[in-house]
């Protein structure tokens, strides 16, 4: 049995790709996440989804909302099962503090950027944002547009 190597694609559950567009991230922090037994099956079968989840900080404590888990309809027959439950965050004190006091003087949202595995743990890289304005979005648009539009020319004068 091969073993995946934390960091590498396969070991990616799930993505928030909106994020990148809609924030400009400035800190990121590693957290573990409290899950059920169900939610790890699912997670293994690449069923989450991170699109409209956000971290909200309350007493001390960091808790994801709106992450999405689909349940397996084998592996959770004898539970009732809540697809977006809100689920604990597992932070040190001091990385809390940070971002508690990042997010309530200098306006900043805490979001999820990833579920990944690291060793046997699901782990969710969460961020420090600031939100986009619309002429931000358009200049990371064109930005990208052009560096692959470079990225053809240089493929064809190499040919």
């Amino acid at each position: 049995m091969s073993k995946k190597k934390p960091g590498t694609p396969s070991s990616t559950i799930a993505l928030n790709k909106k994020a990148k567009h809609e924030y400009h991230i400035e800190e990121r922090f590693e957290a573990g996440l409290s899950l059920l037994g169900w939610e790890v099956k699912s997670l293994r079968a690449g069923k989450a989804q991170l699109v409209d989840a956000y971290v909200l900080l309350k007493n001390g404590e960091a808790w994801l909302l709106g992450a999405h888990i689909t349940p397996l309809s084998t592996a959770s027959t004898h539970v009732i099962a809540d697809p977006t439950r809100t689920r604990k965050l597992l932070l040190h004190k001091k990385e809390i503090a940070k971002i508690l006091g990042k997010v309530n003087q200098a306006g900043f949202t805490c979001i999820p950027l990833a579920l990944y595995w690291k060793k046997n743990k699901v782990k969710c890289e969460i961020a420090l944002a600031k939100g986009k304005k619309q002429f931000d979005k358009r200049a990371t648009e064109k930005e990208r547009d052009w560096n692959r539009q470079k990225q053809r020319i240089l493929r064809e004068a190499n040919t």
